[in-house]
């Protein structure tokens, strides 16, 4: 049988082939799938149901909250053919640069795409002179504690959403090296 490879085999070269035509698009005044784009988050965002307490931000999101939150901050998009399949948002802040709103597509989880994005911010604050990333994530979550971490992140603090007495989301930063490296997803 021609054409016929190992189930791994052929998951790996699918994997190569989304990341070899996944761009990254800096969102900008001609940028116009905000509602692609909020359907993305809400399905990168979904397992969180149920799951953290209060619930997710995102759910609050709109097509307009996005382009608003695009022009007041730096946002990324991953695009593989027609399809985003990513994106992050990113705030200058005095001593680093804010990090929110990462989403993968669930499909496209696992194939070094939120590494692209990621660099896409650290490069972005190197270009603010910034030298450091920060985010906040959810203290139910654990497997998105140890991914950043993987990253290079560290916890440096936890704190509570108002009305709850006990930590809800943990804090982490990454200092970033003094010169650009070169990201391999």
């Amino acid at each position: 049988m021609t054409g016929w490879r190992p189930r791994s085999t052929r998951s790996a070269i699918a994997a190569t082939s989304v990341e070899s035509r996944m761009e990254t698009i800096r969102l900008g005044p001609s940028f116009d799938r905000y509602e692609e784009l909020l359907a993305l988050i809400l399905k990168s965002f979904a397992y969180m149901d149920g799951r953290i307490d209060p619930p997710s931000s995102s759910h609050a999101l709109t097509a307009e909250s996005l382009r608003r939150r695009s022009e007041e901050e730096i946002g990324f998009a991953a695009t593989t053919g027609p399809d985003i399949i990513g994106c992050v948002f990113c705030k200058p802040e005095p001593d680093c640069l804010y990090i929110g709103k990462l989403a993968i597509d669930p499909a496209h989880q696992g194939k070094g795409l939120g590494r692209r994005l990621l660099a896409a911010a650290e490069e972005t604050a190197r270009s603010f002179g910034l030298p450091a990333l920060r985010l906040q994530t959810r203290i139910e979550l654990t497997e998105n504690h140890a991914t950043f971490a993987a990253w290079g992140f560290v916890e440096t603090s936890r704190s509570a959403h108002p009305d709850f007495t006990r930590p809800t989301s943990i804090e982490m930063r990454k200092t970033l090296s003094t010169k650009a490296t070169s990201s391999k997803a």
